[in-house]
């Protein structure tokens, strides 16, 4: 069997089970103790999820998983390559995928339909070591521990094209998208916040323009591919939290901006 194995494995998030379990529980304590709820009557398709190391920025994504339903079979995670620059976007034909806490069967089937209808879907074994995307699987993991996932990690391409795959794959009751991205980088923590209330903003009312409006992220591209995906099949979004590494450093010199939301 072909693997996609952990790459970024202690050092965005631990590289044993125990702790990976032990963040997570923290998280949830956390919301306990704050009594916020998960509203079950919504029913997502869609998640939108930071990608640091889990210090800062798990928090905020592991709130977004508490969201997903119970009836998802097969869980579709996309995000930006940061490391390798190509054309297109990369699929990952892998049978299995690797996370501390197990090991996922990778859904070749939904691999291979996606890149038979799509021409911009290719599989580069290269840029499968990409922490956007890789991070996310260990929640997938602790909460969906039978799903079958697949990997998708683009570079150049048009943000339509994404969000054609996005409706392609929501076509499927049974299929569940998750779409990584960070927001701005590296401003103080005053011009961060004033950057990413744009985004914000944006994202909770689904505006195509969220990028010629001003907001900064990293994987850009997927979010407005996902708000595409929302206005063409009268979705709704919600904003579940926002932070900056500035909340786990304290400093506020130059910071990293997070935000979780649902489609739904």
């Amino acid at each position: 069997m072909s693997i996609r194995k952990e790459a970024v494995s202690g050092q965005f998030y631990p590289d044993t089970k125990e702790e990976i379990v032990r963040y997570i529980e923290h998280f949830n304590n956390i919301l306990k103790q704050n009594n916020i709820k998960i509203d079950n009557t919504i029913k997502p398709k869609a998640l939108i999820v930071p990608h640091a190391g889990y210090v800062y920025s798990g928090f905020t994504a592991n709130l977004a998983y508490r969201y997903i339903p119970k009836n998802v079979k097969n869980i579709i995670v996309i995000g930006p390559s940061h490391k390798f620059g190509f054309e297109g976007a990369s699929v990952s034909m892998y049978d299995g995928y690797s996370t501390p806490l197990g090991s996922f069967d990778i859904n070749k089937t939904i691999c291979s339909s996606l890149m038979e209808k799509f021409e911009f879907l290719i599989f580069d074994h290269k840029v499968h070591c990409e922490h956007s995307t890789e991070t996310q699987f260990p929640f997938i993991k602790y909460y969906k521990p039978d799903v079958k996932v697949v990997e998708i990690v683009y570079s150049s391409i048009d943000y339509k094209n994404i969000s054609r795959v996005i409706q392609e794959i929501l076509k499927d009751e049974d299929n569940f998208v998750v779409i990584s991205t960070d927001l701005s980088h590296f401003f103080d923590q005053n011009r961060a916040n004033q950057l990413d209330s744009v985004c914000l903003s944006s994202i909770d009312a689904l505006d195509l323009d969220i990028e010629k409006k001003g907001c900064q992220a990293c994987g850009m591209i997927g979010v407005k591919a996902i708000i595409d995906t929302a206005k063409s099949k009268s979705m709704e979004s919600m904003l579940l939290d926002y932070r900056t590494s500035a909340d786990t450093t304290g400093d506020e010199k130059s910071v990293v901006g997070y935000v979780s939301a649902i489609i739904y």
